[in-house]
């Protein structure tokens, strides 16, 4: 048996991976999605191939998944992102009942059955205070980058009340907080809280089970997996490094794996 891949196009960033015959990570790849979503697949797909001298022609099977999957001209088979980051956590943890996902631009709740089939779903409204985005306009707000949040929150002291009813709203309530004196940092970790709450209501609404596992670019800030694990009651799973965000197409990767194998059986 030969390589297989997944592709995630998220809305925000397409990411990739590659697996061994063995089921191994071969390697990964991360860019901008931006608007040319077929170009981001292909851009970040010869990316993985090239670093880990790999050619197309050694990669029997590619699923695409996430927002723009339909979009992938060299994949397979498409799957929905709620599948694929459900085997995403499946695979570095096995007893995942409960997945939240958190992208840039959207929030998942999932849980799983013991077959790892999704059972019951939630995604968050159509508002950006339920995301990513949500911490990435407050941060603006304030003058500064998304690569500044996570150091920026770990100088807090003590959070400040952002209500997060609303993405467009927090920009009075950042100002207002501003000229009362709060610190940005302070600021900064109430928008975070904020977004944590609706994690946790998000997460009820499908009735969540222990253990639950953490997906989504927003994991890679460790102020909000504190809060989340402090806000949880269970066991709570975050896979190493920078893998939260590459769930879903390690996800993709593991069905590629699967079906593979049964269209070799079936031929």
């Amino acid at each position: 048996m030969s390589y297989v891949a997944g592709i995630d196009v998220g809305s925000t960033y397409t990411k990739a991976i590659v697996m061994s015959p063995d089921n191994e990570i071969v390697g990964r790849a991360m860019d901008s999605t931006g608007f040319k979503l077929d170009k981001a697949a292909e851009r970040v797909y010869d990316e993985v191939l090239e670093k880990n001298s790999l050619t197309r022609d050694q990669v029997d099977y590619v699923i695409a998944t996430g927002y723009g999957r339909h979009r992938v001209p060299f994949c397979d088979l498409t799957i929905t992102d709620l599948t694929a980051t459900a085997r995403g956590s499946n695979f570095f943890f096995p007893d995942t009942r409960t997945v939240l996902d958190i992208g840039g631009q959207t929030m998942k709740a999932s849980r799983l059955d013991d077959k790892v089939k999704v059972k019951s779903f939630r995604l968050n409204d159509k508002c950006a205070a339920g995301t990513g985005a949500f911490l990435e306009k407050t941060a603006h707000y304030m003058g500064y980058s998304t690569e500044e949040i996570g150091p920026l929150v770990h100088t807090s002291h003590d959070g400040v009340s952002i209500s997060g009813v609303c993405a467009v709203f927090a920009e009075s309530e950042v100002i207002n907080q501003l000229s009362i004196g709060s610190a940005p940092a302070d600021i900064m970790r109430g928008a975070m809280f904020s977004l944590v709450k609706r994690c946790v209501q998000l997460m009820k609404r499908v009735r969540m089970e222990p253990q639950f596992t953490l997906a989504g670019g927003i994991i890679r800030f460790p102020t909000m997996v504190k809060m989340l694990i402090e806000s949880l009651e269970g066991e709570v799973n975050v896979a190493k490094d920078d893998m939260p965000q590459y769930a879903t197409a390690l996800g993709a990767a593991v069905l590629a794996r699967q079906r593979l194998t049964k269209v070799i059986a079936e031929s």
